[in-house]
This record gives structure tokens, C-alpha cells and sequence, in this order.
């Protein structure tokens, strides 16, 4: 089968904004009030999501959809699904839309999994014999075969989501459209569900894919556009792509990789902070590294008196709150540290960290207890690309290389 065809043309979307309840406040007496509003000087307040989107998807790619949250991605992704109307410009949509946008979209809660599945494929335009010969399959998938004559509104949120893209993915749609909602269950069927995508677009169709986890994207996209305060702000290849968001993303002056504070750096009681840079094993300073690449944190800054026992502090985390580890300088260096400037240097070893975007927060403290400048994120960057293990496509947030042999028992 092959794939469908999205063309955007000038798309923009305008939301009202609703006031708050005690907007009547501002007035002394509700006769004020009413009188402002029969004279016209209160109007709603309009949010425009989307602004003069421009794009043209052919058969056959796939593309990621990258931006901030708020950037307008699911407003954009409901107009390409039919769900909400633009204001303005034109969407041609060629080929039948499958599309997971929120869990329980396209579901009826008091139907069971059975009829929604039946459900969702008329929906699509499927005959009943198509939605027939891939029942079986769907849910093999979805797993859920214990609970399939359950109504729906019984399910729990990864049932429900489990069985959802099951339906969106096996009914042959020509354009499959996958929201972040992926994040809602495990790792392991989030792996599920990026090889069948990964299926899906090896058969020639259309994929929309928005996530955050951007290891995902790069390898399974070949495409990226990237969305900024509803403006379309890059459109092209995807790890150029991944590079022009992970710039948006971090502080002003740290899009290569390096954030610096000026002369006198940013100020604590006891030390300031110059900068901190993110340097890959040839020693260039980067926010984009592939997985197999060594990371190399250094922190520039300023003892201004003596601190003994002091320590630097890095914690690594995801985009999306999780912590991946904690390190510390303590046992690698002398327990004092006089007045002067310093450059403390971490490296993260090539091949532990799977595909996705990181966050490194930084701190000084005294094992005492006592706080000498408190952990704060001051980078981010980006692990794209697959080590020899795979760590693209597999579940968590490091994989290592384990030592592994195999004898005769």
C-alpha cells in the first residue's frame, strides 16, 4: 500500500481565551459592568495556536513533528486528523488518516474493546470483513484478549491506549498520525510501537510522528519540522532538525553546546559559576552527540574563599523528569579547595545512554550539608543515533555495555 499525501497551505488557528470568573471584579457595582458591556469595551481575548503553516508531505515519508509543549503541535495534528477546522489556509489531505492523537479518541466508553475495534474501522472507512481478517492481529497486539467484550470505560489508561494505536496501526490507514500519547504506557510497548511504526514505513505509508523522545525520532524519521510559538521555524532534514529545537531549547548562548556567564559569572555566596560546556571526544564543543560518542561536562569557576571539603555535583536527567544518574568529584580531588579558578571536568562514556534528549544539572555543596551554590539545569543536549546494542530503539534512559561470555556448562 502505498502512502498518503498532506499538503498545508497558510494553515492558522485562532482559539478564544476565556476570562476569569471574577473578571466582573474590576467594577464596583454590576451595574458598571453591564454598562461596559453594552457599550462594547470588553471583547474576548483570541490566541492565535498556529500562524501561516506551510508544508508538503509525500507518499511514502516520515516525518517528525518537533516543538516545544504549547508550540502547537496536537492544534496542528487535529486539523491534519479532521477533528478541528484552521481560520484560515487550506489542508489537502489525500489517503485515509489513522491517527492517536489522546487516549480514548475515536472510542465510545459504554462500547466493548470488540465493537470499538469495529467501531474505529468504519470510521476509517474499512469494510467489516477488512476489520475481520486483522482482528486477531489487533489484538494479539494490543493485549488485551482477556478484556475484549469489557466496555471500554472499565479499561485502564494503558489498556485503553494500548488497544488504540493497535486499531490505528493494523487497519491500513495510508497516513499514521502518533501523538506523545506513547508516553503514557511502559517501555516496553513504547518499543512495541516504534517498530510497528518503523513496519509501517518500511510498506511505503505516510507517518506523523510528535515526541519529545528524540532518539525515536532520528531513527525513525527522515524528515523533521519543527514548530516554535505556532510558526513553523525549520523544515528539513531530521537531524538538522533535531539540532535547530535542542538550540531553541536550551539557554541563550548554550545552542553549541556552552553557556557562559561573563566576567563575573553567575554569583553565589562562596564561588560563581564562568560556564560549562559540553565537549564530544575530539574535544569539540556540542549539543548533539551520537550514542556511541563520549561526553565531556567541563564547569569553569571562581573560589572566592577557602572551602574545605567542598564537592561538584552533576545530575543527569531526561527531558521528561527522569533522573538518569547522580556523580560526584569528591574522591578525585583534595578535600580542600583553596581561593582561584577551577575547571572540573566529567565524562560520560560512549554507548551508556540511549537515544533522547538530557538535561545536566549542576551543584556545589559540602558533604556536611552545607549548600554552596544549589543544583540548577544549566545544559541540554541531545543522544541521537544507535550504539551497537540498538539503544535508539530499546526502553530506559542508559544502556551499557555489560561484559557478557558464553562457555560450555
Amino acid at each position: 500500500m502505498s502512502g498518503g499525501r498532506i499538503r498545508s497551505s497558510s494553515i492558522a488557528k485562532r482559539f478564544q481565551v476565556v476570562g476569569t470568573r471574577d473578571r466582573a471584579a474590576r467594577f464596583n457595582t454590576l451595574a458598571e459592568w453591564l454598562a461596559t458591556l453594552v457599550r462594547g469595551r470588553t471583547r474576548p481575548e483570541m490566541m492565535w495556536a498556529l500562524r501561516d503553516i506551510s508544508f508538503d508531505i509525500g507518499a511514502g515519508e516520515v516525518v517528525g513533528l518537533i516543538g516545544h509543549n504549547g508550540a502547537g503541535k496536537s492544534t496542528l495534528l487535529k486539523i491534519i486528523s479532521l477533528i478541528t477546522e484552521p481560520t484560515a489556509g487550506e489542508m489537502e489531505i489525500v489517503g485515509r488518516v489513522g491517527s492517536l492523537l489522546d487516549v480514548g479518541i475515536g472510542f465510545h466508553p459504554e462500547l466493548s474493546g470488540r465493537e470499538n475495534v469495529f467501531l474505529n474501522g468504519a470510521i476509517l472507512g474499512m469494510r467489516r470483513a477488512e476489520i475481520a481478517r486483522k482482528f486477531d492481529e489487533i489484538v494479539s497486539f494490543a493485549g488485551t484478549e482477556a478484556f475484549l467484550d469489557t466496555p471500554v470505560k472499565h479499561y485502564s489508561t494503558g489498556m485503553y491506549m494500548r488497544l488504540a494505536f493497535a486499531v490505528a496501526a493494523h487497519l491500513d490507514p495510508e497516513i499514521l498520525i502518533v501523538d506523545e500519547v506513547l508516553a503514557v504506557g511502559d517501555a516496553a510497548f513504547q518499543k512495541k510501537c516504534l517498530g510497528k511504526m518503523g513496519d509501517v514505513a518500511k510498506q511505503g505509508r505516510t507517518v506523523l510522528f510528535v515526541s519529545h523522545n528524540l532518539g525515536a525520532v532520528r531513527s525513525l524519521c527522515t524528515r523533521g519540522i519543527v514548530l516554535a510559538g505556532g510558526a513553523l521555524q525549520f523544515d528539513g532534514p531530521v537531524d538538522d532538525a533535531i539540532a535547530g529545537y535542542l538550540a531553541s531549547a536550551a539557554d541563550r548562548g548554550a545552542q553549541d553546546g556552552e553557556v557562559s556567564f561573563g566576567p563575573d559569572g553567575l554569583a553565589f555566596a562562596d564561588l560563581a559559576v564562568l560556564s560549562v560546556r559540553l565537549r564530544n571526544g575530539a574535544g569539540d564543543v556540542r549539543a548533539l552527540f551520537d550514542a556511541t560518542e563520549p561526553i565531556t561536562i567541563d564547569i569553569d569557576y571562581q573560589v572566592k574563599g577557602r572551602l574545605p571539603g567542598a564537592r561538584t555535583v552533576i545530575a543527569l536527567g531526561t527531558s521528561e523528569g527522569e533522573v538518569a544518574f547522580q556523580s560526584t568529584d569528591q574522591q578525585a580531588r583534595d578535600a580542600d579547595l583553596p581561593p582561584g579558578r577551577y575547571r572540573t571536568s566529567c565524562t560520560i562514556p560512549g554507548g551508556l545512554l540511549n537515544g533522547r534528549m538530557y538535561v545536566v544539572d549542576i551543584g556545589f555543596d559540602i558533604p556536611s550539608g552545607r549548600v554552596l551554590a544549589p543544583a540548577r539545569p544549566y545544559l541540554s543536549f541531545v543522544v541521537a543515533g544507535a550504539n551497537d546494542q540498538g539503544a535508539a530503539l530499546w526502553p530506559g534512559i542508559v544502556n551499557p555495555q555489560l561484559g557478557w561470555a558464553t562457555r560450555p556448562a
